[in-house]
């Protein structure tokens, strides 16, 4: 065993009544909703928005992120799998989130409430922007209290050794530095809005996010393990593939942004 290494035994179960237990990821998941919901409450109350409309917003962020994150693990990671047993894709509580898939849900939900509600598309994305980078610091916290997606074997100091995986070298954190990217990302984007109280140029935050997020993303996975099997042979793996577009329409997005320099409207 490594002298400089940090043991991590963490029960991924905050307790058990029987054959139901409250799990810290389940808590911080839940937890990404409901901070998520205070923050875009005070968003919308300096937009003079009322509670019904975010109500409505986060019923369909919930919808969107649960059933995309489990679609793209299915079929971006274990399709062979799901196509054979396609009746399991519902059994979300065997495992198996992932976060582009998720990415996609939450823009197909935002479009569909922006119709719904006769919302501006990137008016929307670029409030809920702020929410989703806090709600990627919290469910990584939450793969870390399950001691799952960490990185590679490593010699630095703050090298973790995941005892319930019966790991016996030390790796690297993906979950920390994935989770501490997210949260920087948050504090800028959250700084940004309220620097010009709402009024900044349409799409530049959700630009933003996708650049910033799904950047540290892809150089992350270069110490991270591979999640399935096929991973190994490959250059860039899965979610550095998929991060790449997101890079892209980030980059495109933040140019028509500044060209078009359309700044949201806010009623007071």
């Amino acid at each position: 065993m490594h002298l400089l290494v940090i043991p991590w035994d963490v029960n991924p179960e905050i307790f058990r009544i029987g054959a139901f237990a409250v799990r810290w990821y389940g808590l911080l998941f839940a937890s990404a909703f409901l901070f998520g919901y205070i923050i875009m409450l005070r968003i919308f109350k300096n937009e003079n928005l009322g509670e019904s409309v975010l109500d409505s917003l986060t019923i369909y962020m919930a919808v969107g992120v649960i059933i995309g994150a489990r679609l793209g693990h299915c079929l971006f990671y274990e399709p062979g799998y799901y196509l054979r047993h396609p009746l399991e894709i519902i059994l979300i509580y065997k495992g198996g989130l992932a976060s582009h898939g998720a990415a996609i849900g939450i823009l197909t939900a935002v479009w569909l409430f922006a119709r719904k509600h006769k919302k501006d598309y990137f008016w929307v994305l670029d409030r809920i922007a702020i929410v989703v980078a806090l709600s990627g610091f919290l469910i990584r916290m939450g793969n870390l209290m399950n001691s799952e997606i960490y990185g590679i074997e490593t010699t630095v100091p703050w090298g973790f050794v995941f005892l319930r995986n019966h790991e016996v070298a030390p790796k690297h954190p993906t979950q920390i530095y994935e989770g501490l990217a997210y949260l920087a990302i948050f504090f800028l984007l959250y700084r940004l809005y309220w620097s010009k109280k709402g009024e900044h140029y349409q799409g530049m935050l959700i630009s933003l996010l996708c650049i910033l997020v799904f950047t540290a993303r892809f150089f992350i996975e270069f110490v991270k393990e591979v999640q399935v099997p096929f991973e190994a042979s490959m250059k860039l793996n899965m979610g550095q593939l998929l991060s790449i577009p997101f890079v892209l329409l980030g980059i495109a997005g933040l140019i028509w942004s500044l060209k078009k320099k359309k700044k949201a409207v806010i009623i007071r």
